[in-house]
């Protein structure tokens, strides 16, 4: 079943699988809708509607369910849960000069 796994979800970080990201569906593990900007590989904070598609229509609320026709699912977890501590991030830099 592991090969299904296309992305995570962008608050748990829940696996998810492509049956995973319909327009109304939410992530079993919190509840959160998943076809969201913050679960697309194009969802870049900072750059002009937080996308990196330039032609993607204006989302107000990334964490909202949408229609975007460019939505393509990501890797990308920023949630907290199992999120790397700030600490252990710095352990694995201060490793990489050791």
């Amino acid at each position: 079943m592991n090969q299904d796994v296309i992305g995570r979800c962008w608050h748990c970080g829940r696996d998810l699988t492509k049956t995973d990201y319909g327009r109304e569906t939410l992530c079993l593990g919190c509840g959160k809708a998943t076809r969201v900007c913050r679960n697309c590989r194009h969802y870049a904070p900072g750059r002009p509607n937080a996308c990196l598609e330039p032609m993607a229509e204006e989302v107000l609320d990334k964490e909202r369910a949408n229609f975007c026709e460019l939505f393509d699912p990501g890797d990308r977890h920023s949630g907290t849960a199992g999120a790397t501590s700030a600490a252990e991030l710095l352990k694995r830099a201060n490793d990489l000069f050791q």
